[in-house]
């Protein structure tokens, strides 16, 4: 077995400082090994890791190399990650002098790629919310689409948060801020037919905390219904609607507020419904209804 490098050693005490003195989960430090070992094992890291940044701005360099024959490459996320990792390791090995030049300032992170989320047609959210298998899921799927909400936030809804009469939802989003979500009536029905025939027997199970009315939805045990419970509501509706890809309760959030904007809505009523503490995180979804409004026309007109 060969003797460990002075890389190695730093490797080692990067990764007990992320440990003992960050609390980061083992996950995380896994994932900061790997990149970290790749790096050492690349050509030249080891014997030229301390002098300069030559070695990381290599390894980086080489690392972005794609369409070559086996040699393809990182993804953008991926080399992303990786030049976070080396800059987060050098700036460690700076700061504990294990190094004498600032080689983090010379490492520059790939401009993160702006990843359109995945939609779904008018027709193809119908089809979704008809293939639902029974009332509950229908009453969830029609909630996810009608108000745009995350799954976290329709699961962890309690019946003093949703108002039939008035027709509106309260939401306490990321950042603890909440919101006030109008319902559509088709989703409101669905709603009153969940809570009138469905949740009762559910709730007599007595698993569910009573306090503020209990949990609007209950799994089968009678509890909180659970996120999982929700993706695979969402996946058994997929299957059943015959629909391909990747779908699920976060992609009728993504259409709901495609289609607002695609009919008209204000971006900022976009983002106050959303619950975006920023309005560049709603402003991602102009990109998609342009690129669908090229799509169309693409497609319909005569000279395109």
């Amino acid at each position: 077995m060969p003797a460990a490098t002075s890389l190695d050693r730093a490797i080692d005490d990067f990764l007990t400082y992320l440990r003992v003195e960050r609390g980061l989960s083992p996950a995380t430090i896994r994932a900061y090994r790997a990149d970290l070992d790749d790096f050492a094992a690349s050509r030249g890291s080891a014997a030229g890791w301390d002098r300069s940044e030559d070695a990381a701005v290599r390894y980086l360099a080489a690392r972005t190399r794609r369409g070559r024959p086996h040699d393809p490459g990182l993804a953008p996320t991926s080399l992303r990650r990786r030049a976070a990792s080396l800059r987060g390791f050098y700036r460690f090995a700076y700061g504990e002098n294990l190094i004498g030049v600032d080689v983090a300032q010379h490492i520059d992170l790939p401009r993160q790629p702006r990843l359109l989320p995945d939609t779904l047609t008018v027709a193809e959210v119908e089809a979704l919310l008809e293939a639902a298998p029974d009332v509950r899921a229908r009453a969830l799927l029609e909630l996810l689409y009608a108000a745009g909400l995350r799954v976290s936030e329709a699961t962890g809804l309690d019946m003093e948060d949703l108002s039939l009469d008035g027709g509106f939802v309260r939401v306490i989003g990321k950042g603890d801020r909440e919101r006030l979500v109008p319902v559509g009536d088709v989703a409101l029905d669905w709603l009153r037919r969940w809570i009138d025939e469905g949740r009762p027997g559910l709730l007599e199970l007595g698993k569910a905390p009573p306090e503020r009315g209990g949990p609007v939805f209950l799994g089968d045990r009678g509890g909180r219904l659970a996120r999982q419970q929700a993706f695979a509501i969402v996946r058994s509706a997929t299957r059943v609607a015959g629909l391909r890809g990747r779908i699920s309760p976060h992609t009728l959030r993504h259409s709901f507020a495609t289609h607002l904007l695609e009919g008209g809505a204000d971006l900022r009523i976009v983002q106050e419904l959303l619950g975006h503490a920023s309005i560049s995180t709603t402003q991602l979804y102009t990109h998609l209804t342009g690129e669908r409004v090229r799509e169309v026309y693409a497609r319909a007109h005569p000279r395109a």
